[in-house]
């Protein structure tokens, strides 16, 4: 068995770019970057910040183009894959790039622009996705269901 699974929480480094490919599926580009506080050899703290490529598809998309823009925090999973391409000198380079799972929006409602019926959150884009869950119905007299 093998197992392959990247989780990102950052902040968007550029606006999302959003375009469709030729059967018409959505496909949206982003730049998250992390951020980590470390201690350099002198004892000084020092910010390094760590730059993914992710690749968000369909419904995940449209909803990073529609809700997201440069500074969003975005939680994201995926599967981290290695994509080779040739240089304008013809050599041959090797990028890092996330194929995005699973897209959550996170900080407030402020960091991104919203219209008045936005998601406070978007989930899987799908129903088929393992951690979606029904959603809950609320009983009209909770106390009865309590068992103590």
């Amino acid at each position: 068995m093998s197992f392959n699974k990247i989780i990102i929480v950052g902040n968007l480094g550029r606006d999302p770019e959003l375009r469709y490919t030729p059967s018409g599926d959505a496909v949206c580009d982003v730049s998250i970057a992390t951020n980590e506080r470390k201690r350099d050899r002198s004892g000084e703290y020092q910010d390094v910040t760590t730059w993914f490529r992710v690749t968000l598809w369909r419904n995940l998309a449209e909803n990073a183009a529609k809700y997201l823009k440069k500074g969003s925090q975005v939680y994201i999973e995926g599967r981290l894959g290695l994509e080779e391409w040739t240089d304008r000198d013809g050599n041959t380079r090797q990028t890092l790039q996330v194929q995005a799972t699973d897209m959550r929006f996170i900080g407030s409602r402020g960091d991104a622009p919203r219209s008045d019926d936005a998601p406070e959150f978007a989930g899987p884009a799908s129903s088929h996705s393992s951690s979606a869950a029904p959603p809950a119905s609320t009983p009209s007299n909770i106390d009865d269901d309590i068992p103590f």
